[in-house]
């Protein structure tokens, strides 16, 4: 399926556009990165996802500043070095500002209602970081702080930010919790879902061992 190697440039392109057809950051809003042995690429501050070039993604070290690259990278880049910071495991990030998960963030509504089997299996809880400004050092530091127990976190009337090993690995986390949204979303138009049980969702959870 893959025709690049992960965690280069072509990786990141190929990604970037998947996010934006699928209309999970619409416009210019958005940003991508991995890690790289030599630092962090990300993608540039006020860029289309879905139009950027290879001259579009920055090399960056640890600490935000640039290593490689003509343009600036996205304002949110100290939200990925914080994350990087604190999770080796994570390689990859995604701040999607998909309006299906936004909504939540926006209506101060937690995800965490326990509808579908594949939610509660692959995310059972998404906790929601509070509201601090756009780029800031402090969102950076407080929205990073829940990825001590979790791999994606809602943004107060922000977004949603997901990690994962791989690109690859976070768009199809981000994928399925926009599903789950939507069909939270249509559940209310028919009247309401009915929940898993607490039964249930112990049989559900059982699978993961």
């Amino acid at each position: 399926m893959e025709y690049f190697e992960v965690g280069t440039k072509k990786d990141i392109l190929y990604w970037s556009k998947r996010l934006y057809q699928k209309g999970m950051s619409p416009a210019t809003s958005g940003n991508i990165s991995v890690r790289t042995k030599d630092g962090i690429l990300i993608s540039a501050s006020g860029v289309c996802l879905n139009d950027m070039d290879e001259d579009d993604i920055v090399l960056i070290d640890f600490d935000g500043n640039v290593l490689e690259g003509k343009k600036k990278p996205s304002s949110e880049k100290f939200l990925h070095t914080q994350i990087y910071d604190l999770r080796e495991d994570i390689n990859a990030i995604i701040h999607s500002h998909c309006p299906y998960i936004t909504a939540f963030a926006c209506s101060n509504k937690l995800m965490n209602e326990p509808i579908m089997p594949e939610f509660v299996l692959y995310f059972d809880k998404i906790p929601k970081a509070k509201y601090y400004l756009p780029s800031s050092m402090q969102l950076a530091i407080d929205t990073a702080n829940y990825f001590k127990t979790s791999d994606t976190v809602l943004m107060q009337n922000h977004g949603v930010v997901s990690g994962a090993n791989t690109l690859q690995e976070v768009f199809y986390a981000l994928e399925s919790l926009r599903a789950y949204a939507e069909t939270y979303f249509g559940t209310q138009v028919l009247g309401g879902a009915k929940k898993i049980s607490k039964k249930q969702i112990k049989e559900i959870k059982n699978l993961k061992k």
